[in-house]
């Protein structure tokens, strides 16, 4: 199992004063600074993909809604790692089709082929602000993905359909991989772990805090599609990558002095609290403590520090704790651990620290792991 990294450029309140009017130009500039050097950093040690998102609107938990523009200045200060969009959002309301194959190319020839091609369709808060219808979005996700592969394979190009008409252009650049970068689908609905199997896509597991039997039952579902797969790109990818949030420390000790608990649960509250405003305000009290049980504890003060340590959706600890607890991801099948190591109040230097553990001592030990699903 590889190491990935995910980033979406935290920048938690309370915000730094500034002249910015709602004070958050200093935080962001810094976060922007501190995670070009920690994915150097990463690049040195041997990770694998860093997955940089496009989300719109998500103060505090996500301030990177322009990934293709983070990913060139990555292209010109790594070597190795792979460069992900995780994800380019496709339904034709939040970008032209023809903008997506030349952000996604562009950054593919300046990498010289390391760019990875993650596509999502978004959630209902950033989707009605784009006027993407949602009951059309999956249709418009998957004819898109087939207009961005034609542009890529055809000299010349145009597209004439009931939801989609293009007037024959030479769409420039082409990718760096011939014939494109590999393509993978966020996976977070139910249903989608088939979807992107059956269309011969990488699944991303963007779900958190979920139990590791129904991420194996996710995978299942996943690797069942995919051995009946009919492509939708020109790149067939049967992988899959999986999201947690991760924080190594050289001891226990160190990782609870670093605020360890006050982050997680702060990612928690933030994310809870956003989908509940936003995406699920129709759900009765009841229905909100079920689906978020955490969020009335954490909101009155009483930070479940059991449940998130013991619990294998987290990978929290000194090197070989978060060995031991990412040995449980490759034995599910999962080919890429994704780490979420900017999140929270964590200094710079401890988010460094973090991979610097991680890529010396947790790396080359999974490097040589057999995994129990495949031993």
């Amino acid at each position: 199992m590889k190491l990935d990294l995910l980033y979406e450029v935290d920048a938690p309140q309370p915000w730094d004063e500034g002249p910015h009017p709602y004070g958050q130009r200093k935080r962001e500039q810094r976060a922007y600074r501190e995670a070009l050097e920690q994915i150097k950093l990463a690049d040195s040690l041997g990770f694998n993909t860093i997955w940089a998102v496009e989300h719109h609107f998500r103060a505090g938990r996500s301030h990177c809604p322009a990934p293709e523009v983070l990913l060139g200045a990555l292209s010109q200060c790594t070597e190795q790692i792979g460069l992900g969009f995780g994800v380019t959002l496709t339904p034709f309301g939040f970008t032209h089709p023809a903008r997506v194959a030349e952000k996604v190319a562009t950054v593919d020839i300046l990498s010289n082929g390391r760019a990875v091609w993650g596509t999502g369709r978004s959630t209902p808060m950033e989707q009605t602000a784009f006027h993407v219808d949602r009951e059309k979005s999956r249709d418009q996700w998957r004819e898109a993905i087939e207009i961005i592969c034609a542009m890529w394979r055809d000299e010349r190009f145009s597209w004439d359909s009931p939801t989609f008409q293009f007037p024959e252009r030479i769409v420039t650049p082409k990718p760096f991989q011939d014939p494109h970068p590999p393509c993978w689908m966020a996976a977070t609905s139910e249903g989608s772990a088939e979807v992107a199997g059956s269309n011969g896509l990488g699944m991303l597991s963007f779900s958190i805090m979920q139990p590791l039997e129904q991420m194996a039952a996710q995978i299942a579902a996943y690797r069942n599609a995919s051995a009946r797969a009919k492509p939708l790109t020109d790149v067939t990818t049967n992988k899959v990558a999986a999201y947690t949030l991760v924080h190594c420390a050289d001891s226990m000790e160190d990782a609870e002095n670093n605020g360890i608990w006050d982050s997680v649960s702060w990612w928690y509250q933030n994310l809870a609290q956003f989908t509940l405003d936003w995406e699920l305000e129709h759900l009765s009290q009841e229905e909100q403590d079920q689906t978020f049980p955490l969020l009335k504890p954490l909101i009155e003060g009483n930070i479940p520090i059991d449940h998130f340590h013991d619990a294998d959706m987290l990978v929290v600890g000194d090197s070989e704790r978060c060995y031991q607890k990412m040995k449980h991801y490759a034995d599910l099948g999962v080919d890429q651990l994704i780490c979420y190591v900017q999140f929270g109040y964590h200094s710079h230097e401890s988010v460094m620290r973090t991979i610097e553990i991680l890529g010396k001592e947790v790396l080359p030990e999974l490097e040589h792991y057999q995994p129990a699903s495949t031993a």
